[in-house]
Parts: C-alpha cells; sequence; structure tokens
C-alpha cells in the first residue's frame, strides 16, 4: 500500500499516535487492510500525515506488540493474519446475501434488441480507425470539440439524413450524443418540466422509464391499425407526442400519409405543441419502398427526429443523433448549449469516414439481405402452423409478432419456452397500461437478428416442438 490517510485532530485530547494507531487497527479489523499488505513506511508516512517520524514509530510499534502487524527487516511493515481471532466488523461487515433464485437458461435467445455482429465489417471498421489515428492530421481529435458534435460529422449525418429518410436539416439543428437515453435527458430539458408526453402503448419501454423518472406526466395513448389513436391523442392534456411512425415498436405498423397529416395537423394547432419522431430501426424494409420520415413533410417545424446507429452497426456504438427545429434550437442554444458532447471525436471522425466512403451504404444493404433471410427462414419453417397463429409486423425491423389463436395466455406461452430454454418475449413488457380492447390471443415477439443461421434453424426447430408438439414434423425444417 502506497499511503494511507487517518482523520488526525490536533485539538483532540487523544494523541496523535493513539488516533493514527486506531485507525490502522480499525482497518485491518474491518478487513480494508489484509493480511499481507504492506503499511507505508515510517518516514513516507510522517510525510504525507505532516507529523513528526516518531509519532508514526510510536503507533507502528503499538500495532506490532499488539500482533496487528509484523517488521520484516529491509521489507518495511506487513499486516499480519488475525482471522483466527477476529472476525470483521463495523459499517463495511458483509451480510450474508439472501439465497436468489436460479437463473433460468437459455439455449436461445429471440431478442428484438440484438443485432448480427458475426457479419459486421471488422476489418474496414479497425482500418477506418487505423487511417485515423495514423494521420497526423487528425492530432485535433483529441481536443476539446464542438458541444454538438464535430461539423463534419454532423455534415454527414444530414446528408445520410436527407438521402435514406428524406429528412430535411441542415448540420447546425444537429445534436450529437451517446446514445437515445442522453440525447432524451437533454430533449427534457429543453421542452422544459410543464411538458406532458402522449406515447404509444404499447411503445419503447426505455424511453417511457426515463420521461417518468424525471418527474414528467405521461399519457399513454392506444393503437389503431394506424399507430397512434388520434381521438385519444386529442383527448388527452399532452402537448408532445412521441411516436415511431416508419414502424412502431413492437408492432410493426407503419404510419400513413393520412393519420400523419392528422398528427402533424395536431402539432400545428398550437404553439407548444411537438412530435417526437423515433427513427426505430427504419433501415431495415423488406417489402414496398421505403418509407420516408415524418420530419421531411412537416413545414411548420413541429418534429423533433430523434435516430441512432446503434441497430445499423452495434448495441455497444453509442451515437445518436438529435434533429431539433429552429425554435427548440434557439432554446438549447440560450440555456443548454454548456453541456459537454458526449460522443468522442475520434468514434465520431470514424463513423463519418465510414458514411463518405461509402461502407455505411454497403453494410446496409447486406444486411437488409442477411435479415430478410432469416425472417423469410422464420416465415417458412411457421407456415404450417399458420391455422395455430396470426403473424403481422414481418416486412420491417428486427423482429416479428406471433399471436396465438387457441386460448393459451401469454403466461402460460412463456413458461412454456422456459422449459424449452427459450428466451422469448410477451407484448405485455412493453405496455405501460393495460389495454381497453378485449383480448383477441396472447402474442410474443419473436427478435431473430442476433442469432446465426445455425442457431436460427435449431432455435425454430426447437420453438416448434415446444409449442405444437402434436403438429410438429418430426423431421427437421428444411433450408
Amino acid at each position: 500500500m502506497s499511503i494511507i490517510t487517518p482523520n488526525i485532530d490536533t485539538a483532540s485530547k487523544i494523541p496523535v499516535y493513539t488516533q493514527i494507531y486506531r485507525y490502522i487497527r480499525n482497518e485491518i479489523e474491518n478487513g480494508r487492510l489484509a493480511c499481507k499488505d504492506r503499511l507505508p513506511s515510517t518516514r513516507a508516512l510522517s510525510s504525507h500525515l505532516l507529523v513528526s517520524r516518531n509519532t508514526i514509530d510510536m503507533a507502528y510499534g503499538q500495532l506490532v506488540d499488539e500482533g496487528y502487524i509484523e517488521s520484516i527487516p529491509k521489507r518495511g511493515y506487513f499486516v499480519c493474519d488475525i482471522s483466527t481471532n477476529l472476525k470483521p466488523i463495523g459499517p463495511y461487515e458483509k451480510q450474508p446475501a439472501p439465497a436468489a433464485a436460479p437463473k433460468p437458461v437459455y439455449d436461445f435467445e429471440f431478442s428484438p434488441y440484438g443485432v448480427d455482429l458475426e457479419n459486421f465489417p471488422y476489418g474496414t471498421w479497425r482500418k477506418t480507425m487505423r487511417d485515423i489515428l495514423y494521420d497526423e492530421r487528425n492530432t485535433h481529435l483529441f481536443e476539446s470539440g464542438h458541444r454538438q458534435g464535430d461539423l463534419d460529422f454532423r455534415e454527414a449525418i444530414a446528408a445520410y439524413l436527407h438521402q435514406s429518410r428524406g429528412v430535411v436539416c441542415t448540420p447546425k439543428q444537429i445534436i450529437v450524443g451517446a446514445g437515445v437515453d442522453y440525447l432524451l435527458l437533454l430533449l427534457a430539458q429543453i421542452l422544459g418540466p410543464a411538458t406532458i408526453f402522449a406515447m404509444e402503448n404499447p411503445s419503447y419501454m426505455q424511453a417511457w422509464r426515463i420521461l417518468t423518472h424525471l418527474g414528467f406526466n405521461v399519457c399513454p395513448i392506444g393503437l389503431d391499425k394506424y399507430g397512434m389513436d388520434m381521438h385519444g391523442l386529442t383527448a388527452s392534456p399532452a402537448n408532445v407526442a412521441y411516436i415511431t411512425p416508419s414502424h412502431h415498436f413492437p408492432m410493426g405498423i407503419v404510419m400513413p400519409i393520412g393519420r400523419r397529416q392528422e398528427i402533424l395537423a395536431w402539432a400545428a394547432a398550437r404553439e407548444d405543441r411537438y412530435i417526437i419522431e423515433d427513427d426505430y430501426d427504419s433501415e431495415f424494409r423488406y417489402k414496398g419502398r421505403p418509407i420516408p420520415s415524418l420530419q421531411g413533410i412537416d413545414t411548420r417545424q413541429k418534429v423533433i427526429y430523434l435516430g441512432t446507429f446503434s441497430k445499423a452497426i452495434a448495441p455497444s456504438m453509442r451515437i445518436s443523433y438529435l434533429v431539433l427545429p429552429p425554435r427548440l434550437l434557439d432554446i438549447y442554444r440560450e440555456h443548454y448549449s454548456f453541456y459537454s458532447n458526449t460522443v468522442p471525436r475520434t468514434e465520431q471522425k470514424q463513423m463519418t469516414e465510414f458514411i463518405r466512403q461509402g461502407h455505411f451504404e454497403r453494410h446496409l444493404n447486406r444486411m437488409r439481405m442477411i435479415y430478410k433471410n432469416k425472417r423469410d427462414y422464420i416465415l417458412k419453417a411457421l407456415e404450417p402452423y399458420r391455422r395455430f397463429i396470426a403473424i403481422s409486423g414481418e416486412n420491417s425491423g428486427l423482429h416479428l409478432l406471433i399471436r396465438f389463436l387457441d386460448g393459451r395466455s401469454e403466461a402460460q406461452l412463456l413458461w412454456q419456452a422456459r422449459q424449452c430454454r427459450l428466451r422469448l418475449f410477451g407484448l405485455s413488457e412493453y405496455m405501460s397500461a393495460p389495454l381497453k380492447a378485449p383480448d383477441t390471443g396472447a402474442t410474443l415477439i419473436l427478435g431473430y437478428a442476433s442469432l446465426t443461421s445455425r442457431q436460427l434453424k435449431d432455435g425454430m426447430s426447437r420453438f416448434i416442438k415446444c409449442f405444437f408438439p402434436d403438429s410438429a414434423p418430426d423431421a427437421a425444417i428444411d433450408e
């Protein structure tokens, strides 16, 4: 141990050496100084505590006499083993932990949150960062950057969003942050504490948790076949609607142009109303033409656009972006631009080059085909059992929904899945309030992105045998 720092009270009637002795004794008895730990030398400790070396000698001598420490010639003072006659006491004593219930063990996890990392272009990604670090012109990347994110990165994001999502914005409107969670925390401050949010039910529960834990009033609004129900929205006191119009999570609904115009009209009716467009996994669409963003058709500057690279690249890629309308951008610059940017500049530069050199577009095109093949395999595997289930949300995103028509409850289905060592997710996990509509069958969410081809084949075989044992063929599913 290099040093210790007891709290010495020079005004106390207790001698200083006694205070030091008691401090070290308590550290040993409480286990914070362990057997064989080396104490600082008397010279080093006297210099650190600004006391005489004789004071340290007296404290150490008392500890040696009582058997707490020992002096080894030419090596120093070391803590003795006192475990046979003392046990740790005091506030740091460990209490026996309550017996925890054993965690379920799964062979296959159909998570809607994962991505395919097996096909990530690791070589290109490494080379991009290596070129950045070896380029002597990039030494500025280790200095503090712009609080909204480096300009060239925001320019690359603006160009990408306009080309792929139809977003209309300038780089000045973009704020880069380390994940959607951080940007929601920032956005909540920009909108102000009086804001009342409307959120789809079911919905992206992480956003719900963040906003409710910040103390905001959040109104759950049910869905119809077009997305957020307009009757519920207009009847609520909300002035900000949080929606996922291009691909609702988790239901997979694509909001049609008529509903988009209705919700834009709702926002335009009052100055303080806004729409947060969370463009969740919108890059992955397998049928029909790409769905442009809601922000791109907003003529009244009422849409706040929120996006991330986590689904397109990797969950650990904590780079997200916020596109603010001009009025909210002015509020940010006046009151909240003191926040430092939370994304390292080297990572911003890496992502900039990954986009500008065309690697990002090629990666997305490749992943769309890989994910589509995985989706197609699931649909083919489930085709013989369509009389028992209804499938929805399969044309976009990285998961699909399976509604069971035989009356089994969600709890029963998840129990069966655990018995078969399958990790599945029930729709109720994404509901912030019970649905008023009558129950039409339990629904499971089947994510497939993170499973390899072999895992997907074996996992779907297990899935079918688990839920359709009387109907499942004995033979494995064909490729």
